[in-house]
């Protein structure tokens, strides 16, 4: 009886240098910035436990469209699995890094970077933190623990220049980019050879403010391309292109010919009101967040990998509420184009 007694013990005393072992372990890992998800995300941590982080580029994260989608997606997430979620505006390029080291050195699951800008400073945070999960949209980041997100803007930017083709008076249209970069290009390009492609004799005339938050600047961009004569303008430069938008319902207020102006990233006609905006080029950045921050609670997010969304994907398009100003002709042809894209009959330009 006393060796049974004397072997329990020595079985117990072994099982809790066991258990003490996996503490030890498991205080390791937090130590390193590991967390229950693992590297990959993980299934091990309840929904709720599982913290995402978002740095936004200089638009800010009230700039109406492309950094607004995305922190829209992650309340989403938040609502619906109980994440906790937080975003850091950056008010500058210098912003980017300490913003993105500050989620990672908090533990977060998931930091996103939204937009091309934050490319090197991603990979930068990346390279210095093995074991974080970050993720970018715009931008192509070469690192095992980041996950890229691309649109083939182009192509939504094209169905929109055919409703602009289509719609104009005056035969002459515009583009206002923020700051010129690849991304806005793929917008400024396919936007032209959507309106060319119906009406080959238009002017498109193309320019850029510099920045994607200076409402004033886009404003004024605005005042003097409707007095060159352009009834539709189509800005891509976040929180810059809401003074356009602001420059056309002044103008058709006062009366006179009417303008109108082309969302962009997510329905602006719900911020803007349908008396203003013609349509609106969407692109699903909302989609593209809420999906790969679910792989991180699922267990399945995959760093070193490149997602490309176009027209085939669902990833870009024009927005339901172009009925409401776009005919029911002009919109047939946009689905005609549509459909020569996504099988490939029509090559939209890149550049």
């Amino acid at each position: 009886m006393k060796k049974v007694f004397k072997l329990s013990l020595v079985m117990l005393l072994a099982f809790t240098v066991v258990l003490a072992g996996c503490g030890n372990n498991n205080a390791k890992n937090a130590a390193n910035g590991e967390t229950n998800a693992g590297t990959n995300g993980g299934t091990n941590a309840a929904k709720s436990d599982f913290k995402f982080g978002m740095v936004t580029d200089i638009g800010g994260v009230n700039d109406k469209s492309f950094n607004q989608s995305a922190w829209e997606a992650l309340q989403a997430l938040e609502k619906e699995t109980g994440s906790s979620v937080k975003y850091l505006q950056s008010k500058s390029n210098a912003d980017y890094e300490p913003n993105l080291n500050q989620f990672v050195k908090d533990g977060y699951n998931l930091t996103w970077g939204i937009g091309f800008d934050l490319g090197d400073a991603i990979k930068k945070v990346a390279g210095e933190n093995a074991n974080a999960n970050l993720a970018i949209i715009d931008s192509v980041v070469d690192a095992p623990n980041v996950a890229s997100v691309t649109f083939s803007e182009n192509e939504g930017s094209f169905l929109v220049g055919v409703v602009a083709g289509l719609t104009t008076k005056t035969n002459k249209v515009a583009f206002i980019g923020g700051m010129e970069s690849p991304v806005i290009k793929r917008f400024e390009v396919g936007f032209k050879a959507g309106v060319l492609a119906v009406k080959p004799d238009a002017k498109v005339t193309i320019t850029y403010a510099g920045a994607y938050d200076k409402p004033d600047t886009g404003k004024s961009l605005a005042a003097t391309l409707y007095n060159d004569g352009n009834d539709i303008i189509f800005p891509a430069a976040g929180a810059t292109g809401n003074g356009v938008f602001n420059e056309a319902k002044s103008r058709n207020k006062a009366g006179g010919a009417k303008v109108w102006v082309i969302g962009v990233d997510k329905d602006q006609s719900i911020e803007f009101g349908t008396d203003v905006t013609l349509t609106s080029m969407i692109k699903r950045v909302d989609e593209a967040v809420k999906k790969v921050s679910k792989e991180v609670i699922d267990g399945t997010f995959k760093g070193g990998t490149t997602t490309v969304l176009g027209l085939k994907d669902n990833g870009v398009g024009i927005s339901e509420t172009s009925k409401v100003n776009v005919s029911e002709e002009i919109l047939a042809k946009v689905e005609d184009y549509k459909k020569q894209i996504i099988d490939g009959t029509i090559t939209v330009p890149t550049e």
